[in-house]
């Protein structure tokens, strides 16, 4: 798990990275929760996601936002965070162009930032989506959403509301050549705090399909 640093718009910013552990691996970037809310790439989903990664064979890095951690800057209310996460993935591009494929993880605010980026870098062709904040954030930017992925909510989440995950879950599943799969943990609050294995088992039975050879979704 080394330590890198990479230049981003506003400094430098700090990061773990597993270096791919063959030619054309994949690439996965873990995005960390709010940093007002004291959000890190330490904190332990992020950690968990990562490590899941990791475990597949993925090129996999984790980083903190500006003005978080070693990261230089300051907290831009998600522009500049949008900023940073593209610039990360400039940075693994620079020696790993030959990846196969991208996928973008993300908790919480990381979420939105994930999909923004999702957005924009066509190459990312799978995501996953951890308590979204579609109660407190707009994601009508995903017009349309352009790859498939899943989206795991907590059915006690008090900060990201059951209700407004659903309302972009059924948004999303009118649009056409992308499958959403929703994921709800019973009992499970914001931080999945006494639910982390039924989140990560989420986590790795879909990877488990996606990456299955045989996997109608693409």
């Amino acid at each position: 798990m080394p330590e890198v640093v990479f230049t981003g718009p506003d400094g430098r910013l700090e990061g773990r990275f597993s270096p791919p552990p063959r030619p054309r691996a994949p690439v996965a970037m873990i995005l960390h929760p709010h940093p007002q809310g004291g959000g890190t790439m330490n904190n332990a989903i992020v950690q968990a996601l990562y490590k899941t990664f990791v475990r597949r064979g993925f090129a996999t890095l984790r980083f903190n936002f500006r003005g978080v951690g070693k990261s230089q800057g300051e907290f831009d209310n998600g522009v500049g965070e949008l900023s940073d996460a593209a610039a990360a993935l400039d940075w693994i591009q620079t020696f790993h162009p030959e990846a196969e494929t991208t996928w973008v993880a993300g908790f919480s605010f990381g979420s939105l930032i994930g999909m923004q980026l999702l957005m924009r870098r066509p190459e990312i062709r799978g995501f996953i989506t951890i308590a979204p904040p579609a109660n407190m954030y707009d994601f009508s930017f995903l017009a349309p959403c352009p790859a498939s992925g899943v989206i795991i909510q907590g059915d006690q989440d008090e900060v990201a509301t059951p209700s407004g995950t659903q309302k972009l879950v059924d948004k999303l599943r009118t649009q056409k050549h992308i499958t959403i799969q929703h994921d709800v943990i019973p009992g499970a609050n914001h931080f999945f705090e006494r639910e982390m294995n039924p989140l990560m088992k989420s986590v790795d039975d879909y990877l488990d399909m996606r990456l299955d050879p045989d996997c109608p979704i693409k």
